[in-house]
């Protein structure tokens, strides 16, 4: 099974911007396929009839191209190999292994026949002087592992509700998708991607070196999806526990670990107010099969975990997502917007309880406007009540 994804979305983006004076940042945690849509791109422009030399191509985690390591050098390959006469695009992979890349970057951004390209593990990267001088310049496409429909076109499995609990207890990087029949094996290729994440993107990165430390706080995440988390909450269980910690450590453990695109933090709005809350923030993991290797179980909290699908998907749609506050202890799990239209939802396992459903229809009619409201489950049945769709989760992975 050597399906290989094409990833649609993703490359319809990078179409979009092709030869627009633009950098394109493609970003996303180790392994989500970063390396892959380059390739298929590349391989969607040779089709589209540009020439081998027209494109250049530099992967800075492999040995081959540890010269480029320097900014200097890397700048100076990139111009001896352009064309003078006509586009040249450029694909440079994990940019963020060169020291002072972006001055590099900000360089070969005035040549305008180069078409750039740019991938990293880190958000790091986007925060400091290639942000500064290219305001405006550079367009990010966030990436992350496969979509329950991409998944489903590489893994030969026919029941859709078998494909689903795989999906879900595996995750959903691609490489490991190929052997799902070997628990074993997929498991050790997630603990190598978490292990590089945390040394390379967190520690590293950060210049942080307490492995225990990162570790602790990873699977307290992990064992908080869905939930409110403050870091002074993290920070009084570790102490609690015979590790003393300070609030700002955990603050920079918590930073490092979304920089890195293991975790999303998700804020708390208020709707009726209509600002952002300072108080307890969401945090989602970036695969669900990872956080089930992190916590050595696999059907711990099947409702965190569809929540945590939910979450990942509407960012795949591109929705800017927060927690709702409806009113006093009530809250809807995401208010989702996209292109100035809002939509909420919540997620259950299954609402066939009464009180359960009564419950989840209880935290949308507290939102009093007119955009759309959604209860998603696992449920069989869909249905209406006055004006709360309620769908099923595996065909709503299945559309778009």
């Amino acid at each position: 099974m050597n399906k290989l994804i094409e990833r649609k979305a993703y490359l319809e983006q990078l179409s979009m911007w092709r030869e627009e004076e633009m950098i394109k940042v493609v970003t996303g945690v180790r392994r989500c396929g970063k390396s892959t849509l380059f390739d298929l791109y590349i391989e969607k422009l040779k089709a589209e009839g540009i020439k081998e030399e027209q494109i250049i191509f530099i992967n800075l985690e492999d040995q081959d191209f540890s010269e480029l390591l320097d900014y200097k050098k890397l700048h100076d390959y990139v111009i001896t190999h352009m064309q003078k006469d006509k586009w040249t695009y450029v694909f440079i992979d994990e940019i963020q292994n060169c020291i002072d890349y972006e001055r590099a970057i900000s360089s070969l951004f005035l040549r305008k026949s180069l078409d750039i390209y740019i991938t990293g593990s880190n958000a790091y990267m986007l925060s400091g002087e290639l942000a500064t001088k290219l305001t405006a310049r550079y367009i990010e496409i966030d990436m992350l592992p496969l979509s329950f429909s991409e998944y489903s076109e590489m893994v030969d499995i026919y029941d859709k509700r078998k494909r689903f609990n795989l999906y879900m207890n595996l995750g959903a990087f691609p490489y490991p998708a190929r052997f799902t029949d070997n628990t074993l094996a997929h498991n050790q290729y997630l603990e190598g991607i978490y292990n590089t994440v945390l040394v390379k993107d967190v520690l590293t990165r950060k210049k942080l070196n307490d492995v225990t430390l990162v570790k602790s706080i990873a699977t307290f995440l992990c064992d908080s999806i869905g939930s409110p988390v403050s870091a002074k909450k993290i920070a009084d269980t570790l102490t609690s526990s015979g590790r003393p910690t300070g609030v700002a450590t955990v603050e920079l453990y918590l930073e490092a670990l979304t920089d890195s695109y293991l975790f999303y933090k998700v804020q708390r709005y208020d709707i009726k107010g209509k600002m952002h809350l300072k108080s307890e923030s969401k945090y989602y993991i970036c695969d669900t099969g990872l956080r089930n290797m992190i916590l050595g179980v696999t059907n711990r909290g099947i409702g965190h975990q569809i929540e945590n699908i939910v979450f990942l998907e509407l960012l795949r749609r591109g929705y800017s997502i927060n927690i709702g506050k409806a009113g006093r202890g009530t809250e809807v799990d995401f208010v989702a917007v996209r292109e100035n239209k809002t939509e909420y939802y919540q997620v259950a396992a299954s609402v066939l309880d009464e009180n359960t459903l009564a419950r989840e229809l209880h935290s949308l009619k507290q939102v009093k406007d007119n955009y759309p409201k959604f209860i998603i489950t696992l449920d069989d049945y869909t249905g209406d009540y006055d004006g709360i769709r309620q769908i099923n989760l595996i065909d709503w992975l299945d559309t778009q």
